[in-house]
């Protein structure tokens, strides 16, 4: 399976790549599918059904919302997040769906749009169906779905289970395991961004891979900026005050020598500005999902802002190892928590940073594997239990945390030679054992840990 960076990163709206803009995604496909079929103006009823994780927590993650705007066909990067409310009470209010944003439907968000708490589809926990069906009753399409972790959506194949379908491309040098990657590295001498740079060749030249990272990287920057200034309560009832808005006044006043630590109470509020943005629904990267959208941007700004010699070409170069870096968890793992819990989430992102700041910051390939490693080490076993269902207890701190620990993955691994005893490979294949023994609970359906254990209020 062929991989681009540019699968890995999109830029889509909060508050969860699997829950909100899969979701999205998946119903927008459905929608288009029955227009390019030239079914559109056929349909006199359309229906959705979530599953699994997506039933348990969806009305927290936005899902319901998400699906709605996806069938009138709304696309997460494009959608406008500042109105986004107003069309889904204005389908609320009016019955309707305008299918495609061509067709208007009939549609009861209490009887056409179902979440199933306890029941889930084998294919994956994050499960959907979509149908719709002609005035005389007969079903015109049906469409199982499934939403894999950082946006990725699915469709059921004919024998009934979830994959994704091979992507062929030839690659200059392809690899499945941290082992090949660092062999490419040591046979070519070549970084590991030289490696993902001369793959990403094989679909677009060397100046649109530069224009399309510093976009997403522009977007990042955005979404900090937007967090550091908008104040107030985050939505879903659990009346979460944003605080990245007052750490940036504070820190914006400190003219003084101060604490010698406090470069990291500037990694914490990137961290805490995009997932505060991700959590009020505005547009984010995934990186590699929304839940964890906040350390590959902390840590970049980290380096952009405080280590000297920083410049676009690093940027680039952190974005194209970061990416490769989870590559290797999306295909021998997963980066899903409603798969393997947290760990997939901000686990993987923190692998991510830490390995590639170590490369900006003049680490070999080993020593940039050994980072990676060290990162997703030390948030094995991390479980996903978001406390009513929502993308801001633990999640948002967790990023923070999960930020500061990439840095000091990155410097740990600096003062090595690379050689250690647990390999990235072997660390990924743990996490995703870890996230298979773990209890259903605890990978993002609000059933256990934090989610029970804490009042709402």
């Amino acid at each position: 399976m062929a991989l681009s960076v540019f699968d890995l990163y999109s830029v889509g709206i909060g508050p969860s790549s699997s829950h909100t803009v899969g979701p999205m995604r998946a119903a927008r496909r459905f929608a288009r599918a029955l227009e390019e079929r030239g079914r559109l103006s056929d349909v006199t009823r359309v229906r959705a059904e979530l599953f699994g994780s997506l039933g348990a927590t969806g009305r927290g993650h936005g899902s319901d919302q998400a699906v709605v705007l996806g069938l009138e066909g709304e696309d997460p990067a494009t959608v406008d997040t500042d109105r986004s409310g107003e069309r889904v009470a204005r389908v609320r209010r009016e019955g309707a769906v305008l299918l495609a944003g061509k067709h208007r439907v009939p549609f009861d968000t209490d009887t056409d749009l179902l979440l199933h708490r306890r029941r889930s589809l084998p294919g994956h926990p994050n499960g959907m169906v979509f149908r719709a069906w002609a005035a005389d009753g007969g079903e015109l399409a049906s469409r199982t779905s499934y939403s894999v972790g950082g946006g990725f959506v699915v469709d059921e194949t004919a024998t009934g289970s979830a994959a994704i379908v091979p992507d062929t491309t030839r690659l200059a040098f392809p690899f499945s395991s941290g082992a090949e990657l660092l062999a490419h590295c040591a046979r070519e001498g070549l970084r590991v961004s030289d490696v993902v740079l001369a793959n990403e060749l094989a679909w677009r030249t060397e100046a649109e891979v530069r224009t399309g990272l510093l976009d997403l990287w522009s977007v990042m920057r955005d979404c900090v900026d937007r967090g550091c200034r908008r104040e107030g309560v985050l939505p879903g009832g659990l009346r979460v005050r944003r605080r990245a808005p007052a750490l940036f006044a504070e820190l914006s006043a400190d003219r003084g020598p101060g604490d010698p630590l406090r470069v990291l109470e500037w990694v914490n509020l990137f961290a805490l500005a995009v997932n505060e943005e991700n959590a009020s629904g505005g547009r984010i990267v995934t990186a590699p999902t929304n839940g964890a959208a906040g350390i590959v941007p902390a840590v970049l700004h980290y380096y952009t802002r405080f280590v000297p010699g920083a410049d676009e070409d690093g940027v680039v170069r952190f974005l194209l190892t970061a990416a490769a870096i989870g590559m290797l968890f999306k295909r021998n793992a997963s980066i899903s928590g409603a798969e393997v819990g947290c760990q997939g989430e901000v686990g993987s992102a923190c692998a991510m940073a830490a390995g590639a700041l170590c490369e900006v910051l003049g680490g070999t390939p080993p020593q940039v594997e050994n980072a990676a490693e060290v990162g997703i080490e030390h948030n094995l076993g991390l479980t996903c239990d978001p406390v009513g269902g929502l993308v801001q207890i633990p999640c948002i701190e967790r990023n923070a945390v999960a930020s500061v620990k990439a840095i000091n993955a990155a410097r740990l691994a600096l003062v090595g030679d690379g050689v250690h005893k647990v390999s990235l490979d072997q660390a990924i294949k743990t996490m995703r054992d870890t996230g298979r023994d773990m209890k259903d609970k605890y990978k993002e359906t609000a059933r256990g840990g934090l989610a029970v254990n804490v009042i709402e209020c």
